[in-house]
């Protein structure tokens, strides 16, 4: 661990919406070390990310960390204070959260990455920044030599253990597939019918799938963020998802805030008892579904090991939108070390 030198004085935050706390400043905080959060609610990365950074503001609070969450939308809908609010109650975050709805913090900072953690000295200069996840053990180690930098003397809580076995230090892991986007802009649409932006298009399935690419059978309305159903009564339609992971979610929300139903197939299949995330519902036909509202991450498939599937997911609603699918990784058994 070493932090960078005291070039660059961190910028101040301007926003004028904040939750669990009253606005605060960078000037105000000058003497404190300062923790900045990067996120977005539907990510998967920052998602998992989250129980470290509530853990260290409740370790360190009383020793002089201040904890800022900067929630930086991805999609339009993120913007919603509600959404966040509610998403902030889901997971638990207790520190304060400011609302960077424009990116006006995010380019301010020279962000590049959800999540990214940034970690303010005594005398507000930036010393050091940790993108994606992991680097834990690390990043609460450069909190510690802050908070003594700033003239804590005493004994330090013990560092916090990895949550999870692909959090150690050390671990290879297996190359999932990268997030798929769906909306015109930098979607990965493997289809040859391909996008017509604003338009809806008839989707047939080519039968070849190529990796890092969704397929899509019946109409879809193509948007700059999303791909929404928009097939007539009667008629559904269907994403087929070749992949390699672990663990699948996706960013769906249902447009008028009804319940959007899509039943998930894997390998042509019913999800298994045993590879069924919390989202995933078995119905009484034996049709493994998930129903779609609120804007959020739907957590989809959970394998038992990291492998190669074809996921299916099938709806008749026109009101589901599809934003993006993302992917986790497991550590490889075989690299795991004994000492």
């Amino acid at each position: 661990m070493e932090l960078e030198k005291k070039n660059i004085h961190a910028p101040e935050l301007y926003g004028n919406y904040w939750l669990n706390s009253e606005p605060l400043s960078i000037q105000e905080l000058k003497g404190q070390v300062v923790l900045i959060d990067f996120w977005d609610y539907t990510c998967i990365n920052c998602i998992r990310t989250l129980n470290y950074i509530q853990e260290w503001y409740q370790k360190y609070q009383s020793f002089g960390l201040t904890v800022i969450g900067v929630h930086t939308p991805e999609f339009d809908f993120a913007r919603s204070p509600e959404l966040v609010q509610k998403a902030i109650v889901r997971f638990k975050v207790t520190y304060p959260v400011m609302l960077d709805n424009d990116a006006i913090i995010w380019n301010t900072y020279s962000i590049r990455h959800w999540p990214t953690r940034c970690l303010i000295d005594r005398d507000g200069y930036i010393r050091f920044i940790q993108h994606g996840e992991g680097g834990y053990l690390e990043f609460e180690r450069a909190i510690q030599q802050l908070l003594i930098d700033a003239g804590f003397h005493g004994e330090l809580p013990p560092l916090t253990p990895p949550h999870r076995i692909e959090d150690q230090a050390g671990v290879v892991c297996f190359r999932p597939t990268r997030e798929l986007y769906f909306g015109y802009l930098r979607g990965a649409l493997g289809n040859p019918e391909g996008y017509n932006p604003e338009s809806t298009i008839e989707y047939s399935d080519p039968g070849i799938y190529l990796p890092e690419r969704f397929y899509m059978t019946g109409k879809w309305m193509n948007d700059r963020q999303y791909m929404r159903f928009n097939g007539d009564n009667g008629e559904s339609g269907a994403i087929l998802l070749p992949y390699q992971a672990l663990e699948v979610h996706a960013v769906m929300r249902s447009r008028d805030g009804s319940i959007c139903e899509v039943n998930l197939y894997q390998n042509s299949q019913p999800i298994s008892r045993q590879a069924r995330n919390e989202d995933i519902v078995l119905l009484s036909s034996g049709t493994t579904s998930v129903f779609v509202d609120t804007p959020r991450m739907y957590q989809l498939v959970r394998n038992l090991e990291f492998g190669s599937h074809i996921l299916k997911l099938v709806t008749s609603n026109p009101n589901l939108e599809i934003y993006s699918f993302t992917f986790t990784t497991s550590v490889i058994p075989e690299l795991i070390s004994s000492n």
